[in-house]
């Protein structure tokens, strides 16, 4: 009985003392792998603080851009017609789509048969018309003459009628030679008052004469101007465009469009803008401002530009569907051409004590998050005034010289701390990677952890096993390796 008692409390001994051998390997294990996990005791949780790109609100002079879109014009214009139908004669090498013509180029030049013969036509009637001035000039002189004598011839039948009357006073006359002299008189101021007849007929014929001269001069420049007309010239340097098809000995009807002369060198640009950008364009006169302008093409990379300033407005809000029509001439254009469709920046008005933020450092609402002492967050109300592609231009008020909240996100709002990142010290993070001191026995179980990964090809494992052997050790490596091990 006592054997068996002895027995049973044996047994016991040997079943207490295995528990406590397994115990202990299990606290061993549990320990092993919290320090191969870079585990450790518990802490207490700590406030989260994120990272977040910052800039500081710098006031200043700003010049705000309008963007638009517009259409590039030609000032100078000019459709080539044919003012009279006739058979073309000769055509210039350059008369072709794209060619470049000099002022007083001849461009087409018609059959001037017609035209020269009518013109020969008007100057023989302008030498007939002159001639018949040149006589009825004679004429009027022979008038003016032959009046002269009438006037004589009266006088002296006056005198004679007045010597009859005289003598018939003192009796040794008669009533006969009275009525002889006072007819003779009569017949002189009737011949009289033909010659003045004649001398106005002479004169009209003068006047009918000078008349028929001018119309004939009319008629001679006319016919010159219809021959010039047969020769096509252009009036400036210039491109044509939208030529006609045509070929010597062809036939062009009265009034046809032969083609456009066009000015590459006097350019503008045409393009809307809203009423509320209009009006930042007006002066306290209520006049459009002289402001800069330039014009931009993008093609296949690369860009062709050109500079000039805002000359007009349009008339009426209509043609810009409540907007406004805006003209800027450019100064100098190389490569544009008319009908490009164009980027145009307006140079508004300077503004003073403004800031220039990012558009993603405020809100709808036109709120920012700006750092207090503490680096945590608190949402400021801003003034926006322009908004310009990803930028904004606000009146900063009591933010300047704060640091705000460059790219607003979900996580951040007010009463967050936050680790501000400025853009010099992003730039230096990334050019340096965190390094670490490693003690011995977390590079020595950082090893462990590596060498047995069977699944890690063996060029990466000797990789990492020679960063591991460095003094400092990168820190997103053991990052890696401590959350493999952990997991």
């Amino acid at each position: 009985m006592r054997f068996f008692g002895r027995a049973v409390g044996g047994l016991f001994l040997a079943a207490v003392t295995l528990a406590l051998l397994a115990l202990a390997v299990g606290v061993v294990m549990g320990a092993l792998r919290e320090r191969m996990a870079g585990g450790g005791p518990a802490r207490p949780a700590e406030e989260r603080v994120i990272s977040a790109n910052v800039v500081r609100v710098e006031a200043g002079h700003i010049v705000p851009v309008i963007t638009a879109y517009g259409e590039v014009r030609s000032v100078r214009r000019l459709e080539l017609r044919v003012p009279r139908a006739g058979r073309v004669a000769e055509l210039s090498s350059s008369f072709a789509d794209g060619a470049i013509v000099r002022a007083g180029e001849v461009l087409v030049r018609l059959d001037p048969a017609e035209a020269t013969a009518a013109r020969d036509l008007a100057a023989a009637a302008l030498a007939e018309a002159e001639a018949a001035g040149r006589e009825a000039a004679r004429g009027l002189d022979l008038a003016r003459d032959d009046l002269a004598q009438s006037e004589a011839q009266l006088a002296l039948r006056g005198q004679a009628l007045q010597r009859q009357r005289d003598i018939e006073a003192r009796g040794a006359g008669s009533a006969a030679a009275v009525e002889t002299a006072a007819l003779a008189e009569a017949q002189a101021a009737q011949a009289l008052l033909g010659s003045r007849s004649a001398l106005a007929q002479a004169e009209a014929a003068v006047d009918q004469a000078a008349i028929a001269v001018s119309r004939a001069r009319i008629n001679l420049s006319e016919a010159e101007r219809a021959l010039s007309e047969t020769v096509i010239t252009a009036e400036f340097d210039g491109r044509l465009e939208g030529v006609a098809a045509l070929v010597a000995g062809g036939q062009v009807g009265a009034n046809e469009v032969l083609g456009t002369l066009i000015d590459p060198a006097a350019l503008e640009v045409s393009f809307r803008l809203s009423t509320a950008q209009y009006a930042r364009l007006i002066d306290s006169r209520g006049q459009l401002v002289e402001a800069r302008a330039s014009a931009r093409l993008d093609v296949a990379g690369a860009a062709l530009a050109a500079e000039g300033r805002i000359v007009r407005a349009g008339a009426s809000g209509a043609e810009a569907g409540g907007g406004r029509v805006v003209y800027a001439a450019l100064e100098a254009a190389p490569g544009l051409r008319p009908g490009d469709f164009v980027t145009v920046a307006v140079e508004e008005p300077a503004l003073d004590g403004v800031a220039d933020l990012p558009a993603t450092a405020v809100d709808a609402q036109g709120r920012v998050l700006a750092l207090d002492g503490e680096a945590r967050l608190q949402e400021v109300a801003v003034e926006v005034l322009r908004r310009q592609g990803d930028r904004v231009i606000v009146a900063p008020g009591g933010l300047v010289g704060r640091e705000v909240v460059a790219e607003r996100s979900p996580l951040l709002g007010a009463g967050i701390k936050v680790r501000p990142v400025r853009p010099g010290e992003a730039t230096e993070a990334r050019a340096e990677p965190e390094m670490l001191d490693l003690t011995e026995e977390r590079r020595a179980a950082l090893i462990a952890a590596v060498e047995g990964n069977a699944r890690m090809p063996q060029e990466a494992k000797a990789r990492v096993l020679e960063q591991l052997k460095m003094e400092r050790v990168p820190a997103d490596v053991v990052a890696r390796i401590e959350a493999r091990a952990g997991g």
